[in-house]
Formats: structure tokens, sequence, C-alpha cells
């Protein structure tokens, strides 16, 4: 009779430990680092920790999330992906190629998921899409590849327009394959392309003076400098009082003052990253993990900017927008 009570008091206590490990598994509180290269919470993250909910991720009750903003200031990247990798995160979060490749730099075993890089493959931070191999996954901004896109939106709008300069960030790892491209399809367009690629946001006054003096026409405008919440604002401002017609690729920069955009649906980009990062803390390896291209594009102009700097758009042209900013 005692050996069999024995029994039943070890079994009851083993059952009870297993299920204590087991709720302590199911309640297991995931780091998630968050790299990015602005000075603070946007639509953006809203957009990421919506597409964490879909997934039964919740900050604050299963998810702790360890922001790091460099605030513009993109030499501070490397020493804040240091710190959350000091911090042993479950993952990476990087907003932003220069943010990746930070990323990338200070870790080759903590998984990164990127939200939208610009070329990853271009920029080397993976070997393919369909097998990114390494520690990174995510989502491909696929933006050089856009280039010819918005050099004909531009050209639509301005149809005798024959220069455009392009305000690149020298430091941006994809500055190199955004410039290419629009090099090698503006002449076929009957277009010059003015490059002017600037190595520090200070230059960009300078960068306007010399667009001026080129008599530039209109404006591409790099994405990061778009990120950058800060810099985007003034870019816009200076297109406006020089009054040139600027395009970049997200609507951001529309909002901000700039005449147009074409590219994918940034919120979009960031509501999928929360896909990535439950496959991961699923235990999926990111160089498994195929990286996405985006699938929903979109055009939107600003008619107050037009009218401020005398250009017309036709109806349309407008009838194709997603969005119209009056």
């Amino acid at each position: 009779m005692n050996q069999k009570v024995f029994y039943l008091a070890l079994g009851t206590l083993l059952f009870a430990l297993c299920s204590t490990a087991h709720a302590q598994q199911s309640r297991k509180m995931w780091r998630v680092g968050y790299l990015s290269p602005r000075s603070g919470p946007s639509e953006r993250e809203a957009a990421f920790k919506e597409g964490l909910r879909e997934f039964g991720l919740i900050e604050g009750q299963n998810v702790v999330i360890e922001y790091r903003w460099a605030k513009g200031k993109s030499e501070l990247l490397p020493q804040l992906a240091a710190e959350l990798v000091r911090l042993k995160v479950d993952v990476i979060v990087a907003a932003a190629t220069l943010a990746v490749q930070a990323a990338k730099n200070a870790t080759a075993t903590i998984p990164i998921v990127m939200p939208a890089a610009a070329d990853p493959v271009g920029t080397k931070l993976i070997a393919s899409l369909d097998r990114p191999g390494g520690n990174i996954t995510g989502l491909s901004l696929m933006a050089p590849e856009l280039a010819g896109k918005r050099l004909e939106l531009l050209r639509e709008v301005l149809p005798k327009l024959t220069r455009v300069a392009f305000l690149a960030y020298g430091p941006d790892p994809a500055t190199r394959l955004f410039v290419k491209e629009a090099q090698d399809i503006a002449p076929k367009m009957g277009l010059e392309l003015q490059p002017l690629v600037v190595q520090s946001f200070g230059e960009i006054d300078d960068a306007f003076a010399k667009m001026k003096k080129q008599r530039s026409g209109a404006l591409v405008v790099q994405p990061i400098l778009v990120t950058i919440a800060e810099q985007n604002r003034r870019i816009t401002d200076l297109a406006i009082r020089n009054r040139l017609p600027a395009i970049s690729d997200l609507s951001d920069f529309v909002d901000a003052g700039g005449l147009m955009s074409y590219g994918p649906d940034i919120i979009a980009l960031y509501r999928r990253t929360g896909y990535f990062v439950d496959k991961i803390f699923k235990g999926a390896k990111p160089a498994d993990l195929p990286v996405e291209q985006p699938r929903i594009f979109e055009t939107v102009f600003n008619l107050k900017t037009a009218k401020q700097i005398g250009v017309t758009i036709s109806p349309q042209i407008l009838s194709r927008a997603d969005k119209v900013i009056k």
C-alpha cells in the first residue's frame, strides 16, 4: 500500500512539474530588437505590431520590443545593433537597408527580419530571394527596379522634361544600384540624369543649389532620405521653394509635400513583417524562409504642391492614382 501511495504521489508531482514547465513555455516572453535610422515610432511601427497581433504576439503580454532609434544619424546604427546583440534578443527587425547591414555586421546568429530592404540580393545581404542563406529574411522593397516607372510618370506629367536630378545618399548600400538603374533607363527615354550623391545630410542644401545651376527640370529622391522624417520634410520644402517637381518611392514623401510617389505600399510590408517574426519564433530558420517582394503598389499625388509649383496634372493621370492630396 505504501509503495502504491509513493508512486501515486511521484506521478502527481511529475505531472505538476510538466504542467508548470508547459505553462511557462507557453507564456514565454519573446524579445524583439527593433533597429531603425529614424527618430521614433510612426504608422509603420503600428502596422508591424498589428502584424504581430495577427499571430497572437502582443507587446507587453508575450512580446517585449527593444527599440533603438538612430535619430537620423546612420553612423550610430552599428553601435545600436551591437546593443541589441548584447541584450540577446530573439530576433532583430531592421527597418531600412542601412539598418539591415548594421545588424548583419553585428551578428551571424540572431535572426534578422527586413520589413523593406531596397535590393537585398544586389546589396549582398542575402544569397537569393528563394534561399536567403545566413540569418536574414523578410521583405524586399524592390525599389531600384522601379526606376523606369518613376521616370515614366515624371515624363507623363511633364512632357517637355529633359533633365532629371537624382538625389541619393552615399552611405546607403543600395545607392549604387538606385543610381545605375536610373542611369541605364533615362537615355532610352530621352532624359539626361544628373546624379547628386550626398555623403551627409548637411550636403542637401548644396545639392539643391547644383540642381538649380544645372537647370534640372525634375527630381527623383532615394527612399532612404524619405524614411528619415526630418530630411523628408527638408527635401520637400526645398523642392517647393525651387519649384521643382519631385518624386520618390514612398507615400510619406507626398504626405510631407512632395509632388508624387510611385512604389510599394510600405504599411502593407511592415504589417507582413509579423509573419516572418512568428515563423522564426516557431522554429523556422531565416536561411530557409524565402524573401518576399511587394504585391501592392500605389501612385499618390499632392495637388496642393502641384499648385504651389505651377504644375498641372491631367484628369487622365489623376484617375489612375490610388490617393490624391488636395
